[in-house]
C-alpha cells in the first residue's frame, strides 16, 4: 500500500464555499492539437468545485482509501511536509503552492518514487536529484495552459489600458478621467512577443492575433511554417534578438538553467522604453530587483503576472509595492475550470502508477533516470 502526501493551498477563511457563482462548467471535447482530456476511471468530485485547497483534496480521498492507500493532505510546506515526506511514496503539489522537493529532501525521502505536479511546471522539484534517485516526475500537461493564456491576455490589456488604477478611481469615489487616460494606450498596432511558443505561448499568440497586432516569438523549437504564416509570426533566434522590437513581451517558458535570471538589468535595458513585461511562467526567470528598478526608472511601463519567489510571497516582497504593476497571487492556472482537469489528471497518473501501467508520455517529465516525454522537450538539467 502507498502513502500519498498531498500539499495544497489553504482553505477559505470561512471554510468551503456554500455555493458557487455558476452551476456548471462548459463542456470541452479535447485540447487544441488533439490531445485528449484526462481519462481516469472515474472521479469523486463535482466539476466546478474548489478542489485545490486542503479540504478539496483534489477529490482523491475516496479513491485512494477504498484501495487501502493512505492520503495525507496539508498546507504546511515545512515541518509537516518534512515529517510526512520521510516515508511517503508519492508527493503531489501544485505550482500555486509549491512544496519544494529539494535535493536534500529527495535524498532523505527513503520511499519516494513519484512526484506529481497537479498542474503544469515542475521546477519546484529538483530534477537532477529526481534523476539521480530514480524518482518519476509527472505533471498534468495542458490541463491549465489555456487558463494561463487567458490570464496573459487579460494582463496585457489591463496594463496597456491602465485598467487597474482606473478601476481604483471608481472604488475611491472619484472621476479623474485625465489621470486614468494619461497612461492608457491601444493594443492595436503594437508589437507583442512571447518568450517560448509551446502550448501556452502559442495559445497567447492565437488569442492576440484578432487584435490587429504584430506578433513575434522565440523558442528553442521553431513552429511549423504554416503556423507562422497563419498568425503572421516573426521568428527570432533568441530573447535578446526579439525584445528590442517589442512593445509587450510575455514570458511563457519553463524555469531551467537556460532561463533562470534571463530578464535582468542587461536584457531589460535593450527593451523599448515604456515596454510592458508579462510573466505568468516562473518568477526567477526575471530578476526581482531589476524589475523594480526598471519600473521606477520608466524603462518598463508595467509588469504583470502571478508568479513569485518564494511562494507565498512575504508581506515585504517589493513586487507588492512597486509602481505600475498588475500582480496577483499565483492564480492563472487554478481557475475552477482548470482544477477539474488537473484533479482528474492527477488521479489518472496515480491510477497508472498504482497499477504498474505506463503513465502517458505527455505527462512525463523524468522517468527511468532521465528526462522523458514533455520533460525531454521542455527542460534542461545540469547532469
Amino acid at each position: 500500500m502507498a502513502k500519498v502526501l498531498c500539499v495544497l493551498y489553504d482553505d477559505l477563511s470561512g471554510g468551503r464555499p456554500r455555493s458557487y457563482a455558476r452551476d456548471d462548467l462548459p463542456r470541452l471535447d479535447g485540447y487544441p492539437g488533439g490531445q485528449t482530456l484526462p481519462t481516469p476511471s472515474g472521479v469523486d468530485f463535482t466539476p466546478g468545485e474548489l478542489l485545490g485547497s486542503v479540504s478539496g483534496e483534489l477529490g482523491l480521498r475516496p479513491f485512494l482509501e477504498a484501495a487501502g492507500h493512505t492520503l495525507v493532505v496539508t498546507s504546511d510546506k515545512e515541518a509537516v511536509f518534512d515529517r510526512e515526506l520521510a516515508d511517503a511514496d508519492v508527493v503531489i503539489s501544485q505550482p500555486f503552492w509549491p512544496a519544494y522537493l529539494t535535493a536534500d529532501r529527495i535524498a532523505g525521502a527513503r520511499n519516494l518514487k513519484l512526484a506529481i505536479t497537479a498542474g503544469i511546471g515542475s521546477d519546484h522539484v529538483d530534477l537532477d536529484a529526481a534523476i539521480a534517485h530514480g524518482v518519476t516526475v509527472a505533471e498534468v500537461t495542458y490541463c491549465n495552459s489555456i487558463s494561463v493564456a487567458e490570464h496573459v491576455v487579460m494582463s496585457i490589456l489591463a496594463l496597456v489600458r491602465n485598467y487597474l488604477p482606473s478601476h481604483q478611481v471608481v472604488l475611491d469615489g472619484g472621476w479623474d478621467i485625465a489621470g486614468c487616460v494619461a497612461r492608457s494606450y491601444d493594443v492595436e498596432g503594437m508589437h507583442i512577443g512571447t518568450v517560448a511558443a509551446g502550448r501556452i505561448g502559442t495559445a497567447v499568440l492565437r488569442r492576440l492575433a484578432p487584435f490587429g497586432v504584430h506578433l513575434h516569438y522565440t523558442d528553442r523549437h521553431r513552429l511549423p511554417a504554416e503556423v507562422e504564416r497563419e498568425l503572421g509570426l516573426t521568428y527570432h533566434p533568441s530573447a535578446a534578438d526579439m525584445v528590442p522590437s517589442c512593445d509587450v513581451v510575455t514570458i511563457n517558458a519553463p524555469l531551467h538553467p537556460e532561463t533562470e535570471g534571463l530578464f535582468g538589468d542587461e536584457l531589460i535595458a535593450t527593451m523599448k522604453r515604456g515596454a510592458y513585461l508579462i510573466n505568468t511562467a516562473r518568477a526567477r526567470i526575471a530578476d526581482r530587483d531589476a524589475v523594480v528598478r526598471a519600473l521606477e526608472s520608466g524603462q518598463l511601463a508595467g509588469y504583470a503576472g502571478d508568479v513569485w519567489f518564494p511562494q507565498p510571497a512575504p508581506a515585504d516582497h517589493p513586487w507588492r509595492t512597486m509602481p505600475h504593476h498588475g500582480m496577483t497571487p499565483h492564480i492563472s492556472g487554478s481557475s475552477l475550470s482548470a482544477q477539474a482537469r488537473y484533479a482528474a489528471g492527477t488521479r489518472e497518473i496515480l491510477e497508472s502508477w498504482l497499477t504498474g501501467t505506463p503513465i502517458r508520455d505527455e505527462y512525463l517529465i523524468v522517468d527511468s533516470g532521465a528526462l522523458a516525454g514533455t520533460g525531454a522537450h521542455s527542460y534542461s538539467v545540469t547532469r
